[in-house]
């Protein structure tokens, strides 16, 4: 059988995966093989079979290499032995601790640790406390956790530090040399309410020039973004940290930035009322938004007002109101905004981009950090406006790279594969419509198919799959298009503050402005005729600086929803037995995702939970049907649910399915029925009851599997394992006599 090489991915339940380097199948790794590895290790390993279904499982022969970031868990001490329980499950196994290695950490908090020796077939990994981050309920815990948990940069190199504190606090004669003064244009800011770093202005105004063939009728509008490259110089302690981040993480009530605070909130941010240094991209559009021409330049700017968006929306849609009074002067030029908007949708209905309407979510914490509400985010005119705005921008910025035939990042989104093409394929056959996409799928097939659904009642279910079916963008030095914008060439040049792509772009672009070129690997602008050197290799780099950009992207999203889950399962231990509606939000074969009405949390329905029948998964439609009743869940179905179980550790909120006069929704009706009084009192009684049924069976399933697995491992059992099991044996009976 074949040798290969990648990386370990450790699953909860004990066994793991290899994913491979060559990009072919994961291999399966049995928990026996999983017990001398651990979660991210590249290894070798070598195919020893293939299951009934063709999937390879695994043998490992050798580890390359191991991870040496410190592991983070909680500290406890069970029959006279210190050990950690990694957070991420993915570690199938316990660190166990010398005495003398715990520092000064107690039972129960979070610490990192550092391995000091590796596991094996026969014997636990062992390890040393290398630092102590508190409490699992200190406020912020779970921020802390999760930077480290997805090894998130989230402290400046003392070097960095020292250079941001040498930059100055405002800009200087020398910075205003050779760039266009721009200060007297009403350039304002439009952000979130919560917005701290501001790096994109705009202003807008109607333009009539030219007679004849010459003539124009239309829109200026003008895009300026902080010119962070002015400041972040390549190969400087800054540029390298940027870099090693590549995004800012956007958690709630916490930012971790790209870039030190003194820039990303100080000389960066275009706050308004104070001069700042910026790259503009002046456009010409028009009344059909079609951009006429456009033109880069480095300026000095003066935001003149900061709105917000729901400022924005509230004047756009009553301009004699209160909001409206208070910005009278800068009014007409919102209304411009808004004028050039319409006509960018135009072309972006023309080009055939796709657009769902999607509902986004924002969570309120109070002031210890704990959930307090979650919202619906609301896309207002305003959002949409600036979004459009941006578009614009970034296509001007992609363009003028490509014609100069200059390197660059792309961002780029590739149509459907051809296994998600036929699946989506297969599935608007089986739905009937009427419609679907060809073999060489365009934006406007989409378009036409999420427009003549929208009023459907299972559109929900629809532009999910029409979502799915879409690869993920990402960044990358060759240009493939934008499939869902619908643009020939597309990059990222209007956040330089917070994604490190941009501030390659604003290099490119200033290089290409002065007439030379940027070198990637060197960071020196280059004569624009001089013959490019080692062309191959700077290709390459460009290659490799977009996949780390795309690979830290995932890694920040990865890390804001760990973190969001952690929050929303703190949240519903609250809401434990409660019963709820909500929408089933996605199906697959082991079960039904629900989204919860109001609360806009999603927990899973396990198949078993669905009643006493054999449910199939079709996946051509995805659904699930009840073979005997034939009853179907779809994306979109309406359910009752009851919470069920909160597992904070694996991140996970489980559902059952509450059908008339179930006993689960006894508890939440007696909350409810505040004149109930004895029968209040009767149905919890009742629902106690249930519940300590349901402990008895699961303890009796737990002891048949403990007996058995005592029975095997008889002749091969590890002091300390048993030592383990007995503790947790004896922890178990104790709860459950509390």
């Amino acid at each position: 059988m074949s040798e290969v090489e990648g990386t370990v991915q450790g699953h909860r339940d004990g066994h793991g995966f290899l994913v491979r380097d060559d990009r072919q199948p994961d291999l399966y790794l049995s928990p026996q093989e999983m017990r001398a590895v651990l979660h991210r290790d590249r290894v070798k390993a070598r195919v020893i079979r293939y299951d009934r279904k063709g999937r390879p499982e695994g043998r490992v022969l050798e580890i390359l290499e191991r991870k040496k970031t410190p592991i983070i868990g909680r500290l406890l001490h069970e029959s006279g032995i210190w050990l950690v329980a990694p957070e991420d499950k993915r570690y199938g196994q316990d660190i166990m601790v010398p005495k003398n290695a715990i520092a000064t950490a107690t039972v129960g908090q979070v610490v990192a640790i550092e391995l000091t020796e590796p596991p094996s077939l026969y014997s636990q990994p062992m390890g040393r406390v290398t630092e102590v981050l508190g409490e699992i309920d200190d406020p912020g815990m779970e921020i802390e956790i999760a930077v480290r948990k997805y090894e998130v940069p989230h402290r400046f190199s003392p070097e960095t530090l020292s250079q941001a504190a040498g930059l100055p606090d405002k800009i200087r004669p020398a910075d205003r040399r050779d760039r266009i003064d721009l200060t007297d244009v009403p350039l304002v800011t439009i952000d979130g309410e919560d917005a701290r770093d501001f790096d994109d202005a705009v202003y807008c105004e109607p333009v009539k020039t030219g007679r004849g063939k010459n003539a124009f009728e239309g829109w200026r509008l003008v895009v300026a973004i902080a010119d962070v490259s002015h400041y972040v110089k390549p190969g400087e302690p800054i540029d390298d940290d940027a870099y090693e981040r590549a995004t800012s993480v956007y958690f709630p009530r916490r930012v971790i930035p790209m870039l030190p605070e003194k820039l990303s909130n100080g000389l960066c941010s275009l706050n308004p009322n104070e001069d700042r240094l910026a790259m503009v991209c002046d456009m010409l559009i028009t009344n059909t938004g079609e951009i006429h021409a456009y033109q880069f330049f480095p300026a000095v700017i003066c935001s003149h007002a900061r709105f917000t968006y729901n400022e924005v929306a509230a004047i756009l849609a009553n301009t004699r109101g209160p909001e409206a009074a208070r910005r009278k002067e800068i009014v007409p030029h919102l209304l411009h905004l808004h004028e050039v908007y319409r006509a960018l949708l135009k072309e972006r209905a023309k080009r055939g981009a796709v657009d769902f309407e999607t509902t986004e979510t924002q969570i309120v914490c109070d002031d210890n950090g704990r959930i307090e509400k979650i919202v619906p985010r609301t896309r207002t005119e305003a959002h949409k406006l600036i979004e459009e705005a941006m578009l614009a921008a970034n296509v001007c910025s992609a363009d003028f790279i490509a014609l100069a035939k200059h390197s660059s990042l792309y961002r780029v989104h590739e149509g459907p594969t051809p296994e998600k093409k036929t699946l989506l394929q297969n599935y608007l056959k089986q739905l009937g419509l009427g419609l679907s996409i060809s073999d060489d799928p365009k934006p406007g097939e989409y378009q036409a198919i999420a427009a003549a659904t929208k009023d459907r009642p299972d559109a929900q279910q629809i532009h999910t799959m029409l979502l799915r079916s879409m690869q993920q963008a990402i960044y990358t030095g060759t240009n493939s298009g934008h499939f869902g914008l619908a643009y020939e060439a597309y990059t990222h040049f209007t956040s330089p503050i917070r994604r490190y792509p941009d501030l390659l772009v604003h290099r490119v672009i200033k290089a290409l402005l002065l007439g030379k070129r940027y070198n990637l690997l060197s960071g020196a602008l280059e004569s624009g005729t001089k013959a490019r050197k080692g062309a191959g290799a700077e290709d390459e780099q460009w290659e490799a600086t977009g996949a780390h950009c795309s690979a830290n992207e995932r890694r920040a999203d990865e890390a804001s929803r760990d973190v969001e889950a952690w929050l929303k399962c703190r949240y519903m231990r609250e809401h434990l037995g409660e019963e709820f509606g909500g929408t089933v939000s996605a199906v697959t074969s082991f079960g039904l995702f629900v989204t919860l009405d109001g609360l806009y949390v999603e927990g899973l329905i396990h198949i078993t939970e669905l009643g006493g029948e054999y449910f199939r998964f079709d996946e051509a439609r995805q659904e699930l049907r009840g073979e005997r009743s034939g009853v179907r869940y779809v994306t979109g179905s309406r359910v009752r649910v009851q919470v069920s179980r909160v597992d904070l550790d694996g991140r996970k909120i489980d559902f059952r399915m509450v059908h008339e006069g179930d006993d689960g929704a006894i508890v939440t009706r007696a909350k409810r029925d505040k004149a109930g009084g004895d029968k209040a009192v009767g149905a919890v009684a009742e629902l106690a009851a249930v519940k300590e049924a349901d402990r008895a069976v699961k303890a009796a399933t737990k002891a048949r599997k403990s007996s058995t697995a005592r029975k095997k491992d008889s002749s091969t059992a590890h002091p300390v394992r048993a030592a383990k099991s007995a503790a947790r044996q004896s922890t178990s009976k104790s709860t459950r006599r509390r």
